[in-house]
């Protein structure tokens, strides 16, 4: 817990998964004073009324932004330019305005249009997230020991950069800082082709005619599974993550195409060098992946063993 506020104010427009862990990470740290929050859903503000993880929650995202010193959207990254618009006349004097999204390069373009030159704009993506959503799905755990990347663009106040740096720190995570067209373009290989990815194989699953649907859920092996469990991710968002960063995917999914080509040749030519070659390769990202604490080595199926059915 920090030993006082570093904001007196968060304003946290939208909240789902992300907004609600931020909250509750942001009350038990102790790091602002006062959280107010609003979500465009009617039952949504309700529920978090009921949850009791925040100060107040408003109707408006124009009230919940009334002297915040820091406004944190938390809507989906096609929302931002719309909800930019609304609050910039109820910005405060030097308050920081960021975001969650995952994708950078769209938030900037659609939001510092609409802020007065007085607030301070530093968007930021937390790398953590689960395939859940909405007010219940958060914990004040999520963004412990995960990156947050801030983008700030040229000529932004390093100090107001500083003051959300510390924030995210405070609340347990990592920070990086790095261009908007860098971080789309690091999103695009290591989030976005590989939720694409997924996206396409459970889709293809389902259009099989030969495999029954029960024989899908009943056999799924556990890479099948995890591949369920990234395609369970929230629809909206990633159909905005996609049309926003489409060149960046674009580009990475040709890449990963002429792979993927290269791995249909060798299946068809038996060459089972150049297969044994690519599998040794990316066997040794992963253990990379460990090695530097982004994973554990422990085995995990999706779920914890004592959750799986004894037959």
């Amino acid at each position: 817990m920090t030993a006082e506020p570093l904001f007196g104010r968060l304003a946290l427009i939208g909240f789902g998964l992300i907004g609600g862990s931020i909250a509750r990470a942001a009350r038990m740290r102790g790091v602002v004073g006062e959280i107010v929050a609003t979500a465009r859903s009617a039952k949504t503000r309700a529920r978090v009324m009921e949850l009791g993880i925040v100060d107040r929650v408003v109707d408006t995202n124009a009230e919940a932004t009334d002297g915040a010193d820091l406004v944190i959207l938390c809507v989906p990254v096609g929302a931002c330019g719309s909800v930019a618009q609304q609050i910039a006349p109820h910005l405060k004097r030097g308050a920081i305005v960021s975001d969650v999204g995952s994708v950078k390069g769209a938030v900037v373009r659609d939001i510092a249009p609409h802020l007065p030159a007085e607030v301070h704009f530093v968007p930021a993506h937390p790398v953590a997230g689960t395939e859940h959503s909405g007010p219940d799905s958060g914990f004040a755990e999520l963004f412990i020991n995960r990156w947050c990347i801030l983008t700030p663009p040229d000529g932004t106040d390093a100090a107001a950069v500083d003051r959300l740096r510390a924030f995210w720190t405070a609340i347990g995570a990592r920070v990086e800082i790095m261009t908007p067209k860098h971080h789309d373009l690091v999103l695009a290989i290591t989030s976005h082709l590989p939720h694409l990815i997924a996206y396409t194989i459970v889709g293809t699953a389902d259009e099989l005619g030969e495999v029954t649907s029960s024989e899908v859920m009943k056999f799924s092996a556990g890479g099948f599974r995890d591949f369920t469990r990234i395609a369970a991710s929230d629809p909206t968002m990633w159909r905005d993550v996609f049309l926003t960063n489409k060149d960046a995917v674009l580009e990475m999914l040709g890449t990963f195409n002429e792979d993927l080509s290269k791995l249909t040749r060798a299946m068809r030519r038996g060459d089972g060098e150049a297969l044994f070659e690519h599998f040794t390769r990316t066997r040794a990202i992963r253990r990379g992946i460990v090695e530097i604490g982004q994973d554990s080595a422990a085995p995990d199926f999706g779920r914890l063993q004592t959750d799986v059915q004894k037959t």
